[in-house]
C-alpha cells in the first residue's frame, strides 16, 4: 500500500528488536505493526528503508523514535545502551522524508501509552488504594536493559514524562546473599548497578552467580525451563532476582509516590510475573521500615502489550502537534 502525508511512522528500539508501525494521528495502525531482530543489522536507518519498501510508503509528515538508551539534550541524537547504534534524527529525516523526526527515551513512549492501556493487556500484583484520576504514575521497563520514568499529567491534557537513566543507579542490598551478589557483579563490571541486577540479563548474571560460573551462559529462556522443572540453582537465582527487583521498584515508588500506578513493561517483566507471589516480590517491594505499610497503597500491574511504546509515540507526536498541520 502506498502512504499518504497523513501518516507517521514510529519506531520502537530495544536491545534485541525493533518495532515499527505508522498511525493516523494519534492512532496506530494495527495491520502496519512489523517487528525485526537488529542482530547483523548495522543501524537504524537499514531497518526503515527495507520496512519502507515492503509497505511502499511514501510522503510521511513525521517521525518518531523510542530508543532504549540516553537521548541528547537538544534531541538530535540518541546512543543505545545495550546495542551499538547511534541514532540520528538527520539521518531519519533523510530516510524517510519526514519533516519531523521525534526521539524518545523508550520509557518516555511507554508513559505517554499508558492513558489508551486496556484493562485486558493489565496482569494485577498489587491492588493499590484508589487514587485521583490525574495521580502520577511510573512505568517501568525490565527488558534487555533496566529503566523507568514518572508520568504526570499537565493542563490541557498533555502528558509530562521526564526522561531516565535510573538503570544505571547502585543496585539495592537488603541481605547478605545480595551483598554477594553485588560484590560479583563489582569484580566484573568495577560498579553494581540495577540494571546488572534487574534486567533480564539480569536473571542470566544471577545464575552464573549461583552456579560459580564467571561468565552467563545460560539463556533466560533456558533458566525459566529450569525453574519449570524445579531445578534448584534456578528457582534460587530467580529468587534473588525478584527480592532485588521489588527492593528497586520499593525504592523507585518512595522516590516517584505513583499512586496511580507502577505499570512493568517488557518481556522479562512479563516472564517473571507469575513466580513473584511465591517468590516474595511484594514482601521485598514493601520492605522499607516504618513506611513498610504505606507500600501498600501503589497498584502494581504487568502490561502484556507488547506494542504499547508505539502507541506511545503515537500519541507523543499527536499531541504535541509534531508535524501534523
Amino acid at each position: 500500500m502506498t502512504m499518504t502525508s497523513r501518516y507517521t511512522l514510529l519506531a520502537d528500539i530495544g536491545g534485541t528488536n525493533t518495532r515499527v508501525a505508522l498511525a493516523q494521528g494519534a492512532q496506530l495502525v494495527p495491520a502496519s505493526i512489523a517487528r525485526f531482530p537488529n542482530k547483523g543489522r548495522a543501524t537504524l536507518e537499514e531497518i526503515i528503508r527495507e520496512y519502507m519498501v515492503a509497505e511502499r510508503i511514501s510522503d510521511l509528515v513525521g517521525v518518531c523514535v523510542a530508543v532504549a538508551g540516553p537521548v541528547s539534550v537538544d534531541g538530535t541524537h540518541a546512543r543505545m545502551t545495550n546495542l551499538d547504534w547511534t541514532i540520528r534524527a538527520e539521518a531519519l529525516a533523510e530516510v524517510t522524508g519526514a519533516a519531523h523526526v521525534s526521539l524518545l527515551n523508550d520509557l518516555q513512549a511507554q508513559g505517554h501509552a499508558l492513558a489508551g492501556l486496556s484493562p485486558e493487556v493489565l496482569r494485577e500484583v498489587q491492588a493499590g488504594e484508589p487514587a485521583p484520576a490525574l495521580s502520577p504514575k511510573l512505568v517501568v521497563g525490565v527488558g534487555t536493559g533496566f529503566n523507568a520514568a514518572p508520568v504526570h499529567h499537565a493542563p490541557g491534557g498533555l502528558m509530562v514524562v521526564p526522561a531516565s537513566e535510573c538503570g544505571h543507579i547502585t543496585m539495592p542490598v537488603r541481605s547478605e546473599i545480595h551483598t554477594e551478589v553485588k560484590r560479583y557483579f563489582e569484580r566484573k563490571h568495577r560498579f553494581a548497578s540495577v540494571e546488572h541486577a534487574c534486567a533480564g540479563r539480569g536473571l542470566e548474571r544471577i545464575y552464573a552467580f549461583v552456579t560459580g560460573r564467571e561468565d552467563a551462559t545460560v539463556t533466560g529462556e533456558e533458566i525459566l525451563s529450569l525453574m519449570h522443572g524445579k531445578d534448584e540453582d534456578a528457582l534460587k537465582a530467580a529468587q534473588i532476582f525478584v527480592t532485588l527487583l521489588g527492593g528497586a521498584l520499593g525504592d523507585l515508588a518512595l522516590t516517584h509516590l505513583p499512586f496511580g500506578g507502577i505499570y512493568l513493561i517488557g518481556g522479562a517483566a512479563r516472564a517473571v510475573e507469575p513466580w513473584l507471589e511465591q517468590m516474595n516480590f511484594k514482601q521485598a517491594f514493601m520492605d522499607k521500615g516504618s513506611f513498610s505499610d504505606y507500600m501498600t497503597k501503589f497498584p502494581i500491574h504487568v502490561v502484556e502489550d507488547d506494542f504499547a511504546a508505539l502507541a506511545g509515540c503515537a500519541n507523543y507526536i499527536a499531541t504535541h502537534k509534531l508535524g501534523l498541520s
